[in-house]
């Protein structure tokens, strides 16, 4: 059976008229990298500070470890990694320095805490780079230097807080391999992003919250199952006659559809063959169509019909 790492039951959490969290329960269970959802103000940054304990709350509970998280647990503290999305690291210490001294506040045996020094600056690939000071590294190489800190004393479950915001490409790769594989060495990560394409490559559970409640959770073909939308068609087609949007929308299984110009969208619920449906009363007409797409949903449309809401750039 597996261990619970996180148990947070009917928390909540007011500011005067404004309830951040409200009867939020959640639990995470060992070895998962749970992806924690919402659109700005949903109550992810609070859930994650009175998880902390860095916030007090008005009712409800949280255990950690199989206890209960208060400001003096320092023996469950030690034993999580925090990566915020502001990066928090001393500009007058270099690379090397900066990972010693965070993993020096939890590890306080000198040789073991130079080994997990060593082994944190191999992991996010900062060897070539131990004697820079943070502002000399680029912005990939700075975030990878926040994640350093953060986990070099091993905890067991990691909380990654954005990590990825303005960074490139490559440096996104990496990460995210980073993550993954600091997964298989055994630790639980709980994951925030705003980019959903993170969030469906490496979270085996995903939790959606607004308003500080909890509004969906499953895998990521979990949610997918619980919209609308199980296929959406984007066609180019020049010069439709008067009538032929209703027919679309008249064929079995399309729900909606939208023009734009040349564009014409048709959304799809259930059903099979949706594409050669349409196509081919496009064909009977003698109507000629361009470039034709289909898409299955993703998590982008789960979230924005779920939510109403787009993600957006930054946090709460």
């Amino acid at each position: 059976m597996e261990n619970t790492i996180v148990n947070i039951q009917h928390l909540v959490k007011s500011y005067k008229e404004l309830t951040a969290v409200d009867d939020l329960s959640l639990e995470i269970k060992e070895g998962e990298i749970l992806g924690l959802l919402g659109p700005n103000g949903s109550g992810k940054s609070t859930t994650i500070n009175c998880l902390l304990s860095l916030l007090s709350y008005q009712s409800g509970s949280i255990e950690v470890f199989g206890k209960e998280m208060t400001p003096e647990s320092y023996d469950i503290k030690a034993q999580i990694g925090v990566v915020m999305q502001d990066v928090a690291v001393f500009d007058e210490m270099n690379v090397r320095e900066n990972i010693d001294y965070f993993c020096g506040l939890y590890i306080k045996d000198k040789a073991l805490r130079k080994q997990y020094v060593d082994e944190a600056i191999e992991f996010t690939g900062l060897g070539d780079h131990v004697k820079f000071k943070p502002k000399k590294l680029s912005g990939g190489l700075l975030r990878r230097l926040n994640i350093a800190c953060g986990i070099a004393h091993k905890p067991r479950l990691i909380i990654l807080d954005e990590p990825t915001v303005a960074v490139d490409p490559q440096s996104r790769n990496k990460i995210l391999e980073g993550i993954q594989e600091l997964n298989r060495q055994g630790a639980t990560i709980i994951y925030t992003s705003h980019y959903m394409e993170e969030v469906e490559q490496i979270c085996s559970r995903i939790v959606i919250i607004d308003k500080g409640k909890k509004i969906a959770e499953g895998t990521k073909n979990e949610l997918i199952g619980m919209i609308k939308n199980t296929e959406t068609i984007i066609m180019e087609v020049k010069d439709m006659p008067d009538g032929m949007t209703a027919e679309v929308e008249n064929l079995p299984h399309v729900y909606k559809t939208q023009r734009s110009g040349d564009k014409l969208t048709v959304y799809c619920s259930g059903g099979k063959h949706n594409l050669v449906r349409i196509v081919s009363l496009f064909n009977d007409r003698d109507i000629h169509l361009g470039r034709v797409n289909s898409e299955l949903p993703t998590l982008n449309d789960v979230f924005l019909e779920i939510t109403g809401k787009q993600l957006r750039d930054k946090e709460e």
